[in-house]
């Protein structure tokens, strides 16, 4: 097994940290381009919202499945594998005749994009325990910048050419990635002495074994919940009055949210230097804070940029904050810990998604704005009880 720091150089780190992106953002095209969508196959608002929720669902799902397997097959194979076959699902979309065919290939994608969860902990074991943080902070910068940027470029090649063409650009980007991770990846097996049942099952007693596990997979879930409640149902705000924007306008959105993934070297660094704590307190505080200026999203476009950048930089610090907890508590484990712990971050984003397209499609954008801020006012209730018995358990120590 190779795990020599050395072996992990900063031309490697970007390049892991692209593929992460790539990869995860093949489940984030389908969001601007929803209300196209849904005029190509004659859906309604909730029905093209089942593409969001079975690519956050999917994800989900490969998340407990497959990505565990990080801790039992040599992983610059299964690195490779996972992204050709989540290339298979982005060109069963890119060609789907009916909402059935694009369902399977949403489906195929997300469960095989897990590989940015295989990615991460192989940084995690690659880098110097001094910089981890750092290095796991840099990956979660690629992942969000993936799933931001995901959004522009959608609407920017819908109007080239059609909500089609993204996907077929993705497939080839995918494909080259693969190929890159092939070439500088090191060879690295980290075999846990299981069986494949015994595997899946060993994740389930971590959650058992592990408070801090628990503690931080609720965090996550209710967090990425506000994320996907707020852009899932954007696209359909911004094509309606009094905004009327097109696929492009509408991805450039993805823009003013992608300054959220500087947040996540901070995020990496105060987990370095044993303030992780910090970072997921500014984060939830600043998660609930961003739904007041998303009230006003219907008439103030300013606001809204604001609520953006403030609900993206929120959601990046509490999920590297959480992460980087996580991945800590057992190193021969990471794989497994990483991966219960997504799997129930991306639960919270199915579960987002679900919520903002019925509740948009039943209240409009208020009953949006009154769901983010009970959700996030629930995360910091949480953390902050949490944080109480923390600090009663050190006094009497």
């Amino acid at each position: 097994m190779t795990s020599s720091c050395h072996t992990l150089s900063r031309g490697l780190i970007l390049l892991m940290a692209t593929a992460t992106g790539l990869a995860v953002a093949s489940n984030y095209y389908a969001q601007p381009l929803l209300h196209s969508i849904a005029e190509h196959f004659g859906l309604t608002t909730a029905s093209a919202g089942a593409i969001v929720i079975a690519a956050q669902l999917s994800y989900g799902a490969g998340l407990l499945l497959l990505a565990p397997l990080g801790d039992l097959f040599e992983q610059r194979k299964l690195i490779v594998s996972m992204i050709a076959i989540s290339t298979l699902g982005l060109l069963i979309s890119a060609f789907s005749p009916s909402l059935a065919w694009l369902l399977i290939g949403t489906t195929l994608t997300g469960l095989f994009s897990v590989v940015a969860q295989v990615l991460v902990p192989m940084a995690a074991g690659l880098s110097d325990p001094a910089q981890r943080g750092r290095v796991v902070g840099t990956l979660m910068s690629g992942l969000l910048l993936g799933i931001l940027l995901a959004r522009t470029a959608a609407g920017f090649m819908a109007e080239l050419g059609s909500w089609r063409s993204i996907y077929l650009l993705a497939a080839a980007l995918m494909g080259l990635s693969a190929i890159a991770l092939f070439r500088a990846l090191p060879e690295r097996h980290q075999h846990a002495g299981l069986s494949y049942p015994a595997l899946l099952g060993s994740v389930f007693r971590l959650f058992v074994d592990e408070p801090i596990l628990r503690l931080r997979s609720l965090l996550g879930l209710l967090s990425f919940s506000l994320f996907a409640l707020f852009w899932t149902p954007l696209a359909f705000l911004l094509s309606a009055e009094p905004y009327h924007f097109s696929d492009a306008v509408i991805g450039l959105f993805g823009l003013a949210g992608a300054a959220g993934a500087l947040s996540a070297n901070w995020a990496g660094r105060l987990a370095d230097r044993g303030k992780g704590p910090l970072g997921t307190t500014v984060g939830l505080l600043a998660l609930l804070l961003s739904w007041v200026p998303l009230a006003y999203a219907q008439s103030s476009l300013a606001a809204l940029l604001l609520g953006v950048l403030l609900l993206d930089l929120a959601v990046q610090l509490v999920h590297v904050s959480n992460q980087n907890a996580v991945i800590a508590l057992r190193p021969e484990a990471r794989n497994r810990l990483n991966a219960g712990y997504i799997t129930c971050y991306f639960i919270g984003g199915a579960l987002g998604s679900l919520l903002g397209t019925q509740l948009f499609q039943r209240y409009g954008w208020d009953g949006i704005v009154i769901a983010g801020l009970s959700i996030g006012a629930l995360a910091l209730l949480v953390w902050g009880l949490a944080e109480r018995q923390r600090a009663v358990r050190l006094r009497t120590a």
